[in-house]
C-alpha cells in the first residue's frame, strides 16, 4: 500500500483503491488531498494492470465535506485556483471506470468528487448537498448535473444548499446502489470485480459511449457508437470472447 498522511492508495488484483484519509476534518479537501487525488488518479490511468478505481474515504461520517474552508479563509481565497476543478475534471478523465463508495456526507467538493465518478454506491446514511450557496462560494463544476439528475433537482440542489438523502439521490439516478454502511466496501469490491473481469476494451468503449451521448443527437449517436466500438470488434479480445464461450471456459483478456 502506498500511504501518505492524507491519501491511501493500493492496487489489488486489478482494482485500485483510493481513500481520502482526513476523518478528523470530515475528509475535507485541502491542497494535499487535491494533489494526492490528482497524483493517484493519474497513476491509475497509467497502470495497465488496474482496470477499475474505487474512491472512498476513512471513517463512517463523511465521504468529504468539501473544500477545506479553514484553508480558504487562511489564504483569503476568492476564485479558486484551477487545480480545484482541473484535478478532478482532467485527472478523473480516463476511459477506465471509476466507482465512488460514499461512506457518509458528500457535500460541496465531496459532491463534485462523487459526480465526477462514473458509478456511485453509497451507505444508507449518506447525504448529498451542494452547499456553496450557504457560504457564498460557487459550483461551476455542477454544469453537467441537470444531465444526470434532471433540471428540477439540479435547481434545488444549487439554490437551496440543502442535503438530500441517499434514497432520493438513488431515485434521481445519481446513485446506483444503496447498502448498509458495514457492507459498503464489500459491495464496491463486488461491482469493481465484475467490471474488472469483463473485456477491458468493451468496458472502456461503453464508458465513452455514455458520455458521448450527452453532446450528440439521436441519429449521430448511432454513427459515433459504431466508431467507438470498432476497436473492440477488431481486437483479439473480440475473437477470444466467443471462442471462450464455445470452449466453455473463462476468457483470457489481453486488452488488445
Amino acid at each position: 500500500m502506498d500511504v501518505t498522511q492524507e491519501i491511501l492508495y493500493e492496487v489489488r488484483e486489478g482494482i485500485a483503491w483510493l481513500t481520502i484519509n482526513r476523518p478528523e476534518a470530515r475528509n475535507a479537501m485541502n491542497k494535499a488531498v487535491r494533489e494526492g487525488i490528482r497524483e493517484k488518479a493519474q497513476a491509475f490511468a497509467d497502470d495497465s494492470s488496474a482496470q477499475v478505481l474505487v474512491i472512498t474515504a476513512s471513517g463512517d461520517k463523511a465521504f468529504s465535506a468539501g473544500g477545506d474552508l479553514k484553508e480558504m479563509a487562511g489564504t483569503q481565497m476568492q476564485i479558486p485556483p484551477r487545480d480545484f476543478f482541473v484535478y478532478f475534471n482532467r485527472s478523473l478523465t480516463t476511459d477506465k471506470p471509476i466507482i465512488a463508495a460514499v461512506n457518509g456526507m458528500a457535500y460541496a467538493g465531496g459532491f463534485l468528487l462523487a459526480q465526477m465518478c462514473d458509478l456511485v454506491i453509497c451507505a444508507d446514511h449518506a447525504t448529498f448537498a451542494i452547499t456553496e450557496a450557504r457560504v457564498g462560494r460557487g459550483s461551476p463544476w455542477a454544469a453537467p448535473l441537470a444531465w444526470i439528475v434532471g433540471p428540477r433537482l439540479a435547481m434545488e440542489l444549487l439554490t437551496t444548499g440543502q442535503p438530500i438523502s441517499a434514497q432520493r439521490a438513488y431515485e434521481a439516478g445519481f446513485v446506483n446502489k444503496i447498502v448498509p454502511g458495514t457492507e459498503l466496501l464489500a459491495e464496491a469490491e463486488r461491482m469493481a470485480r465484475t467490471i474488472a473481469d469483463n473485456a477491458p476494451l468493451t468496458v472502456r468503449a461503453g464508458k465513452r459511449l455514455v458520455y458521448a451521448s450527452a453532446s450528440l443527437g439521436y441519429h449521430d449517436m448511432f454513427e459515433e457508437g459504431h466508431r467507438i466500438y470498432e476497436a473492440a470488434y477488431m481486437s483479439d479480445d473480440g475473437l477470444e470472447g466467443p471462442l471462450a464461450f464455445k470452449e466453455r471456459r473463462k476468457p483470457v483478456w489481453k486488452g488488445r
